[in-house]
């Protein structure tokens, strides 16, 4: 999340390889240069391109001299993660593909240089990328789907780092408990504008105390504003009752299909039913 006051960054830590094969490996890193620039890289997708490309942008210097340490801009620095991303696809997506393994790797980067404000771009796979801006504070990569209507409810610019954060782990308990892909442990780390160093981090296991109250209260406040819903009234007379889900002298059906005239019960169209074989050995025929 890009917000006025900072930058939060989630990760969790699970891959897997189908349902034998899962393990932990921590998909978030952090270039930091204490005073100078905090840089944040988090990764989706197939574990060993993103590990590849990690290296490559820690040793990697383009043609104006640059690296991810000495880079003018965030924008200078995401453009160096996009060529990482490219070194890497010409160097192995040809062998993956002899494999049938896809070049499938998504990332989020993000950080402040000093003399800029901070910037988030969400990195491709053909090593382009999109900007953050007011309209769309945030982005998600791998399983994004289940956390993402919570988030689109609550971040705006000026939300504040502290509630931001209790809303990224809120939305990534909703994807933990409705795909097996997510998992603990999660690093969390939240940057103060302009403090040019990391000063929150934390990594968050099944035993941390505020981890497991977000999960408890969630779900009491989920069902207790549930609860607090009025259940929908139907065929109620027009203009005569709040909570009118359909009025009685609306016409509304739904789209049917008619049975065949054979599927009647009539003795005419009755079929004989079908003798099992116990039943034809029982007759005293032969067959």
């Amino acid at each position: 999340m890009r917000l006025d006051a900072g930058l939060v960054f989630l990760a969790d830590s699970r891959t897997n390889a189908g349902v034998d094969q899962v393990g932990a490996f921590r998909k978030m890193t952090v270039f930091e240069n204490p005073g100078d620039r905090v840089m944040v890289m988090m990764t989706a997708g197939n574990l060993s391109i993103s590990q590849s490309i990690r290296q490559v942008v820690s040793e990697y210097v383009n043609a104006a001299g640059h690296s991810i340490w000495t880079a003018t801009s965030m924008i200078e620095a995401a453009q160096i993660v996009g060529d990482a991303i490219r070194i890497v696809y010409d160097r192995d997506a040809k062998s993956l593909e002899r494999f049938g393994i896809d070049f499938n790797v998504s990332m989020i980067f993000g950080g402040q240089i000093k003399g800029e404000r901070c910037r988030l771009f969400q990195m491709y796979s053909a090593g382009n990328f999109i900007e953050s801006h007011n309209e769309n504070p945030y982005f998600q990569i791998g399983e994004a789907k289940y956390g993402k209507p919570i988030i689109d409810r609550v971040i705006t610019p000026a939300t504040p780092l502290d509630e931001a954060a209790k809303c990224a782990l809120i939305s990534m308990d909703s994807t933990l408990r409705s795909n097996i892909s997510v998992g603990l442990p999660l690093d969390l780390l939240v940057y103060e504008a302009d403090r040019l160093t990391v000063t929150r981090f934390v990594t968050i296991d099944e035993k941390n105390q505020y981890f497991q109250m977000i999960r408890t209260s969630w779900g009491k406040q989920l069902r207790a504003v549930f609860e607090g819903i009025a259940d929908p009234v139907w065929n109620a007379a027009p203009d005569t009752t709040a909570n009118v889900l359909s009025t009685a002298n609306s016409y509304s059906q739904p789209i049917r299909v008619t049975p065949p005239a054979s599927n009647g019960n009539s003795a005419a169209g009755a079929k004989a039913p079908m003798q099992t074989l116990a039943q034809q050995a029982g007759d005293g025929k032969q067959h």
